[in-house]
């Protein structure tokens, strides 16, 4: 088969880590990043073949969340003092850190 010829810029650390990385190994700087690249899309294909169904539920879930009615604004009530106070907690362990966060009855008043 008559091969191809790849041209590839880099920086000289990479480049001098890479022909480090080659002569360790016993291979040529070209056999070195065939063998990592053709790794690397076998890895790919393969997570790609192993999640694909769960892909196809995901894409199959979000066309049918698109077809859904929107949902009614909240109102001043939707939310008791203490979901309020629960919600704040979640957000502050997503979020981390000490800064306060104020959850308003009204949306988009976060902050």
């Amino acid at each position: 088969m008559a091969k191809t010829r790849i041209g590839i810029s880099l920086d000289g650390e990479h480049a001098e880590r890479i022909r480090a990385h080659a002569e360790r190994a016993g291979m040529d700087v070209s056999a070195c990043l065939v063998n990592a690249a053709t790794r690397q899309v076998a890895e790919t294909e393969a997570m790609e073949g192993r999640f694909s169904h769960i892909d196809a539920v995901i894409a199959a879930a979000e066309a049918e969340a698109a077809e859904l009615p929107a949902l009614p604004e909240p109102g001043d009530d939707d939310l008791t003092g203490a979901e309020r106070r629960g919600v704040r907690e979640a957000v502050g362990l997503v979020l981390g850190g000490d800064a306060p966060i104020r959850v308003d009855s009204h949306p988009g008043n976060a902050a």
